[in-house]
C-alpha cells in the first residue's frame, strides 16, 4: 500500500511541475493539438445528435411524433422542403443548441427509465410534454419557426382573409408570436379540455 501512496505521490509530481524533457512550445502545440481533436469530436458528437435519424432511433419518438408529422405540409407539399426535428426543436444559435441539448437529458432520462414507453403513457404525460415545448417556444419568441418563416416575407395575398387579419392584427405588431396560434401545427394536439383558453 505504502509503494501505490508514494507511486501516485511521484505521479503528482510530475503533473504538478514544468517538464524536464519536453520542451514549454512542445507542450503547447501538443496542447492545440488536442484541443483541436477534443473540439473536433465534441462537434462532431453534437452534429450527430443534431440528425432527424438520431431523433427517430427511439421508438417513443418514431411510432409518437415523428408518425405525426410525416402527415403534416412540415413532411411532404408540393415545393419539397422539409422540416426534420432539430429545426423545430433545437435552436440554431450554438449557445442555445447547447443549453437545449443540455435539457434534452431529461428525455434520454425518460427514454432510459420507460416515462413514455407506450402509446397510453406517452398520451398521459403529452399535454404537460407539450406545454413545455410552447413555453420554450413562446419564451423564444417562437425562434425555430421564424428560422424558416418570416412576417416581413410574407405575401398576405396569398393567404386566407383570416389568417391575414390575424397576422396583421397579432404577429405584425408583435402582439403575439407563432406558437399562439399554430399549436398542433406539426404534431396532434393533446387533449385541451381544462386548458385555459380552450
Amino acid at each position: 500500500m505504502a509503494s501505490v501512496i508514494q507511486r501516485l505521490k511521484a505521479y503528482w509530481r510530475t503533473f504538478s511541475r514544468p517538464s524536464r524533457h519536453l520542451s514549454m512550445g512542445f507542450l503547447t502545440v501538443g496542447g492545440f493539438v488536442t484541443g483541436i481533436i477534443f473540439w473536433g469530436g465534441f462537434n462532431t458528437a453534437l452534429e450527430a445528435t443534431n440528425t432527424e435519424v438520431f431523433c427517430t432511433v427511439c421508438h417513443e419518438m418514431r411510432d409518437n411524433v415523428f408518425a405525426e408529422l410525416k402527415t403534416t405540409i412540415h413532411y411532404s407539399n408540393r415545393s419539397g422542403v422539409r422540416a426534420t426535428c432539430p429545426d423545430c426543436h433545437v435552436p440554431h444559435d450554438w449557445t442555445d443548441k447547447i443549453a437545449r441539448k443540455m435539457q434534452a437529458s431529461k428525455e434520454v432520462w425518460g427514454h432510459i427509465f420507460g416515462t413514455i414507453d407506450t402509446r397510453d403513457k406517452f398520451q398521459q404525460k403529452r399535454l404537460e410534454l407539450a406545454k413545455h415545448e410552447w413555453a420554450r417556444l413562446k419564451a423564444n419568441d417562437s425562434l425555430e419557426c421564424r428560422n424558416c418563416h418570416s412576417e416581413v416575407s410574407m405575401d398576405f395575398t396569398r393567404q386566407s382573409m383570416r389568417a391575414v387579419e390575424a397576422h396583421q392584427r397579432e404577429l405584425v405588431p408583435g402582439n403575439k408570436t407563432c406558437i399562439d396560434c399554430h399549436k398542433g401545427i406539426a404534431h396532434q394536439l393533446p387533449d385541451m379540455s381544462g386548458v385555459e383558453g380552450w
